[in-house]
């Protein structure tokens, strides 16, 4: 066989394996053709454009390049109930006559757009905000169900989704038990969007093509048609695909898929429903952001039902007590659910959830799973806890939460307060983890922050488990923390409600401790995300005697950091910045760092003063109070593209 008849075999093989889920040739065989190509590669130093030994995945990429698409890529409007869907089909019917409609699962995934040149796969890029997206073409060509080669000549851009089968997922993470995935959604956009290329051939992921952008030469004239062309090129395409002419047609088709959901080997968030017709689309065009012939029809969040066992009590670093369900192992998402959310005595009471009995459980994607409500009227009622579950003493309401006040020996609060003065976004001090807190406070009576800058490493040294290195280590990160700078020290004393973005606010309002500590409610309920509950608690927090004890101690050690507000330079000058939903390149922080280096203002809530708002995966409220105002709104990609091009 030559080369070509050995790398066109294989691509048959392969699209049977992958994309027909066929095979006619047992893995071995496969094997040992693949071996006999890359021995004809290295002899001849010759590599086929379609030869499958480039999903192998090459060199790992310094950046990702900017990719413009030939054709702009549009989101979909939504419809989130059925009321909303007839309002949508109506209006095109009006506007068009009887049409027929397509029904297709809405895969949650990640949208790529790949170009094929004289049938060739030449690029593959994220979609980015529709104009501009990331060259993605090294990490797309290690997915198999991605032909290399097509038969069309002509250029033409296709879009699909990519994604990770939960089966898939599932064996990953037992083969990989310390480094698991936490769902099949952020595993395929992290492959894909990952410097690696072998991170992306590792995670075994699928396309599901589904759309065509810029075309030269296509003679499709429907989505039907084009659904054929698709398979023909040997893509893989929607595992559902219905027509139907009425809006009963369509809403008998969703529910049906409803009921499959739970059974389906990958996520999907809705049904997309379009306009078959293409001629019938191009009359009615687009708005600014979305086809007027097409709609994304959005699921609720997945929720399940199961038995609430028990109800734990946990404290936390302000002595607030928060309870957590303990559930009956459940799946849910793709996930394990056994625990969730319930935020105070009287959520419970609220949604009437009971110990032994039924509730239902809502969980979306890698949100944290949240208690709903009672699914039925059996168990027995949960008791409101009178004493701190750990200390014993006597619990203290305020408004809907219960607090335990014993500060200076209740040891989950000490142990919580020491964590959180610790860890990254606040003091920074390197190798103290929480099981090392735990011997500080168990074995060396550290009680408050303050009591770390007495650590010698020949107390250290007495702890199990601490050796020369280590004890060195943290002593000298004890000390680097002297120098922490306000906005960090701020939220490293855990006031209750004030996070990283809440702390710079006081920071630049206020300058210094000493000034924050004389704050009136006025001055703070000024700042932007700040109301009376939580002015009241800062108020409350410079009230306290132990408090101001432990501020003067550190004053006396060298913490004293003042807050110098800098002149605004950079791409982000002037402009007032919230970040919203889960970013996949960096995290909040390491964003907003990167916006404040660049002389932008981050704030934690949207208001007629921000204007600009960086959408990531799971945005919510803010992003729809965003769009309310009229404020801008840019995701990841060209959040990423501003960066890559100042």
């Amino acid at each position: 066989m030559t080369m070509q008849q050995i790398v066109d075999q294989l691509n048959i093989w392969a699209h049977e394996y992958y994309v027909l889920d066929n095979p006619s040739v047992p893995d071995t065989q496969y094997d040992a053709l693949y071996d006999q190509l890359v021995l004809l590669e290295k002899q001849t130093g010759i590599v086929l454009p379609d030869s499958p030994t480039h999903r192998v995945g090459g060199e790992t990429l310094k950046n990702f390049a900017q990719h413009r698409h030939l054709k702009r890529l549009y989101s979909l409007d939504k419809a989130q109930s059925f009321g909303e869907l007839k309002e949508w089909v109506d209006k095109v019917n009006k506007e068009l006559g009887d049409v027929e409609f397509t029904v297709e699962l809405k895969y949650d995934g990640l949208t790529i757009n790949v170009t094929y040149r004289n049938g060739q796969l030449v690029s593959a890029a994220t979609r980015g905000k529709g104009i501009v997206g990331e060259d993605v073409t090294e990490q797309v060509k290690t997915i198999r169900s991605v032909p290399l080669k097509i038969p069309f000549k002509g250029v033409i851009e296709l879009q699909g989704e990519g994604i990770m089968r939960l089966s898939v997922l599932e064996k990953y993470n037992a083969k990989h038990p310390d480094d698991k995935l936490k769902n099949a959604r952020n595993a395929a956009a992290g492959a894909i969007r990952n410097l690696n290329p072998k991170v992306t051939s590792e995670r075994n992921l699928d396309v599901v093509f589904y759309s065509n952008g810029y075309e030269e030469g296509l003679t499709s004239q429907s989505q039907t048609e084009l659904v054929e062309f698709l398979k023909s090129c040997g893509m893989r395409t929607n595992n559902v695909f219905k027509t139907a002419r009425t809006f009963d047609g369509i809403k008998k088709i969703i529910e049906q898929i409803a009921e499959e959901r739970s059974g389906y080997d990958f996520l999907i968030d809705g049904v997309v429903i379009k306009v078959n017709n293409f001629a019938l689309r191009e009359e009615l065009g687009y708005t600014d952001k979305f086809p007027k012939w097409a709609i994304a029809f959005k699921f609720d969040a997945e929720q399940v039902t199961t038995t609430l066992n028990d109800v734990v009590w946990q404290v936390g670093r302000t002595g607030k007590l928060t309870p957590t369900a303990e559930l009956e192992a459940v799946e849910l998402c793709g996930a394990t659910i056994r625990r969730a959310t319930l935020n105070n005595y009287g959520d419970i009471i609220r949604k009437g959830v009971k110990r032994g009995g039924l509730v239902f459980i809502r969980r979306s994607n890698d949100v944290i799973p949240e208690v709903l409500g009672a699914a039925d009227n059996n168990g027995l009622d949960i008791v409101k806890p009178t004493n701190c579950p750990d200390c014993n003493s006597q619990l203290q309401e305020v408004g809907a939460h219960l607090y335990c006040v014993n500060v200076e020996h209740c040891r989950p609060q000490i142990v919580a307060r020491l964590s959180h003065y610790c860890s990254k976004n606040a003091c920074d001090i390197d190798g103290i983890s929480d099981k090392t807190i735990e011997l500080l406070v168990d074995k060396l009576n550290v009680h408050s922050v303050a009591d770390l800058y007495d650590l010698t490493t020949e107390k250290l040294l007495s702890l199990e488990g601490i050796q020369d290195k280590k004890a060195q280590n943290i002593v000298n990160a004890i000390k680097d923390s002297i120098s922490v700078e306000l906005p960090k020290f701020i939220f490293a004393l855990g006031l209750d409600n004030v996070g990283t973005v809440t702390a710079k606010d006081l920071a630049v309002k206020f300058g210094s401790i000493e000034r924050l500590s004389q704050a009136t409610v006025e001055e703070l309920v000024s700042i932007d995300g700040i109301g009376d509950v939580v002015a009241d608690g800062i108020i409350q927090y410079f009230k306290e005697e132990q408090n101001l004890t432990i501020l003067q101690k550190l004053k006396c050690i060298g913490i004293n950091p003042i807050y110098e507000v800098k002149e605004a330079d950079g791409i982000f000058a002037g402009r007032k910045v919230v970040l919203t939903g889960s970013l996949s390149k960096y995290t909040r922080s390491q964003a907003a760092k990167i916006i404040e280096d660049n002389g932008g203002e981050i704030s934690s809530t949207v208001s007629k003063t921000v204007n600009l708002v960086i959408a990531g995966v799971e945005a919510g409220s803010k992003l729809d109070k965003a769009k309310a105002l009229n404020i801008e709104i840019i995701d990841e990609d060209t959040f990423i593209y501003i960066l890559n091009t100042k």
